[in-house]
C-alpha cells in the first residue's frame, strides 16, 4: 500500500470502486480496483478470485493489462492494480457525441470493432479454456491516448473447460443475448453484446433502449427487432450489425467467422501491416539507439586506448630514463676507473721523476769523478803510443 499514492476516484466497477494511483517507485500512473470482500458471499468471493486469475493470464494490446494485487486482511479489502487508460471509456465518447449531436465516424466504428474482436479472439481461443467476458458494454471498453480500445473489467468473466455452455444469469440487461436470458450461453453471446455496442456507437443508444421494464426488454431481445441505423453509415456496417444480432445462436457468427467478412478482413490486414510497420519502426529506433550506444562505446574504447597508450609511453619513457641512467652510471664508473688509473700512473710518473731527479747529481758526480781517471788513462795511453812511434826502427 505504501508503494502507491492515490490521485483520485475514477468510478465504480464490478464489485468495487476504481481509483487513479501513482506508483512511487517510477511515477507510473495506474488504477486499482478496491474491493471489500469481508461481507461477500462465497459465490462473490469466487468471482473475485476468478477475475484476478483471468487477468493474470491475459497479455494482449486490446486487453487492459493486469499488474498486481494487494490483499489487506485487516480491512478485508483487495486492490487489483491495472493499466490506466487515459482516454476514458467508450460510454463517455458516445455520451459526448450524443450531447454534441454528431455522428461517430464510420472508420472509428470499424476500427473499434476490429480491436474488440481481436481481444475476444484472444480470450475465446485459449488452450487452457475458453474465457467468456459476459459483460461487454461501452463502460467496460477503455481508450488509451491513441484511442485504441482495451477490453477490461473481467469481474463476470468465466472460463469454460468442461462444457460448451455456461449456466448462470449474469450481464448488463441491454447487452444480454437471448440465450443469456435463459441462462445458457457460449462464446457467441459475447458476439451479440459486441453487436449491441456497435449499434450504440452508430445511434448513441442500445438497440432495445425503449423497453420500460425488464420483461419488455427481454421480449424485445428475444424478438430481435430494432430500429435500423442511419443511412449516414454504409450498408456493410448495417449488415455486420444485423449478423451479430441474429437471435438464432447457431446462425450467429463466431469471432473467427467475422474475421472473414470483407470489411473486417481488409482492416485486419491493414492492422497487421500497421503493426508490422510499427514493429519495423520500433526495430529501427532500437537499432539507432544501439548504434548510438555502439558509437559512444567505441569512442569510450578509443579514449581508453589513448589513455592506455599515453600511460605506456610514460612507462616507456621512464624505463628508457632508468636504462639511460644505468648506462650513464656505468660510463661514469668506467671514467672514474680510468681517471683513477691515470691518477695512479701520473703519481707513479711523478714518483719516478722525483726519484730520477734525486739520483741524477750522484751519477754526474760519479761521472765527473771518473772523468779525470779516464783522461789520465787516455793521456797515459797516448804517451805510450807516442813513445812507440818515436822509437827508431831497428832492422837489425
Amino acid at each position: 500500500m505504501d508503494a502507491y499514492e492515490v490521485l483520485g476516484h475514477l468510478g465504480q466497477g464490478s464489485f468495487g470502486s476504481v481509483s487513479k494511483i501513482r506508483r512511487k517507485e517510477d511515477g507510473r500512473i495506474m488504477v486499482w480496483k478496491e474491493i471489500c470482500y469481508g461481507e461477500m458471499k462465497e459465490k462473490e468471493k469466487q468471482l473475485l478470485v476468478n477475475e484476478v486469475n483471468i487477468l493474470q493470464k491475459l497479455r494482449h494490446p486490446n486487453i487492459v493489462r493486469y499488474y498486481d494485487r494487494i490483499i489487506d486482511k485487516h480491512s478485508t479489502k483487495i486492490y487489483i492494480i491495472m493499466e490506466y487508460c487515459t482516454g476514458g471509456d467508450l460510454s463517455q465518447l458516445i455520451s459526448k457525441c450524443k450531447s454534441d449531436r454528431i455522428f461517430i465516424e464510420e472508420e472509428v466504428i470499424w476500427r473499434t470493432l476490429v480491436q474488440i474482436l481481436s481481444a475476444l479472439h484472444e480470450i475465446h481461443n485459449r488452450k487452457d479454456g475458453v474465457i467468456l467476458h459476459r459483460d461487454i458494454k461501452p463502460g467496460n471498453l477503455f481508450l488509451d491516448e491513441s484511442r485504441n480500445v482495451k477490453l477490461g473489467d473481467f469481474g463476470l468473466a468465466k472460463i469454460l473447460t468442461n462444457s460448451m455452455h455456461a449456466h448462470t444469469f449474469v450481464g448488463t440487461p441491454h447487452y444480454m443475448s437471448p440465450e443469456q436470458i435463459t441462462g445458457k450461453y457460449n462464446d457467441k453471446s459475447d458476439v451479440w453484446s459486441v453487436g449491441c455496442l456497435v449499434y450504440e456507437m452508430a445511434t448513441h443508444r442500445p438497440p432495445f433502449y425503449d423497453a420500460t421494464t425488464h420483461n419488455q426488454l427481454y421480449e424485445k431481445i428475444r424478438d430481435g427487432r430494432y430500429i435500423p441505423i442511419s443511412d449516414h453509415y454504409s450498408t456493410e456496417l448495417a449488415q455486420v450489425i444485423s449478423t451479430m444480432l441474429n437471435v438464432n445462436m447457431t446462425k450467429r457468427p463466431t469471432v473467427e467467422e467475422l474475421f472473414s467478412f470483407p470489411p473486417i478482413a481488409f482492416r485486419l490486414k491493414e492492422r497487421k501491416l500497421n503493426q508490422y510497420y510499427q514493429n519495423l519502426k520500433s526495430m529501427e529506433e532500437d537499432l539507432k539507439n544501439k548504434e548510438k550506444l555502439l558509437i559512444e562505446r567505441e569512442k569510450a574504447v578509443a579514449a581508453k586506448e589513448q589513455e592506455i597508450l599515453a600511460k605506456e609511453q610514460i612507462l616507456m619513457a621512464k624505463e628508457q630514463q632508468m636504462n639511460g641512467t644505468g648506462v650513464n652510471n656505468v660510463i661514469l664508473q668506467q671514467q672514474q676507473i680510468l681517471l683513477q688509473q691515470q691518477d695512479k700512473e701520473n703519481n707513479q710518473n711523478r714518483m719516478n721523476i722525483a726519484y730520477n731527479n734525486n739520483t741524477q747529481p750522484t751519477m754526474l758526480t760519479k761521472q765527473h769523478s771518473q772523468l779525470p781517471t779516464t783522461q789520465h788513462t787516455q793521456q797515459t795511453q797516448f804517451t805510450q803510443l807516442k813513445r812507440t812511434y818515436t822509437t827508431p826502427i831497428n832492422f837489425k
